[in-house]
């Protein structure tokens, strides 16, 4: 049986629970479309934000991205992040760098994640 896909507030939460050394604000953003979900800070005194992402049952290696939203990543490179929530046969839990998001467009998830698993990917996060 194939388990049904996650739902972003379930991702949230599930990050929120591993990663309580990391001071998140949830960004609702209705005025500037493309903002990320969530803004971090780290103990080390970093700032970066992260794009939450979950894909489908239909297309397991397709993460869907509004254009504002590629368009932030584009023009923030540096210190955005984007965690995509998939299937265990693919770690779960895949990191990518937004500096990456036309590859994440185009390839999907093959291409290869910064952290793959919850774990590994909250303590790259945190080592910000």
């Amino acid at each position: 049986m194939v388990r049904p896909p996650m739902k972003e507030r379930e991702l949230w939460r599930k990050l929120k629970n591993a990663s309580t050394s990391i001071s998140w604000t949830r960004l609702e953003n209705w005025a500037l479309f493309g903002t990320p979900d969530l803004l971090g800070y780290t103990n080390n005194g970093n700032f970066f934000t992260l794009e939450l992402k979950t894909t489908t049952l239909k297309n397991v290696n397709f993460v869907r991205f509004s254009p504002h939203q590629i368009s932030f990543h584009i023009k923030h490179n540096k210190n955005t992040f984007i965690l995509v929530a998939c299937t265990l046969k693919l770690g779960g839990f895949r990191l990518y760098p937004g500096s990456r998001i036309r590859e994440l467009v185009d390839s999907g998830l093959r291409l290869e994640p910064l952290a793959c698993g919850l774990k590994s990917c909250v303590s790259l996060l945190e080592s910000l």
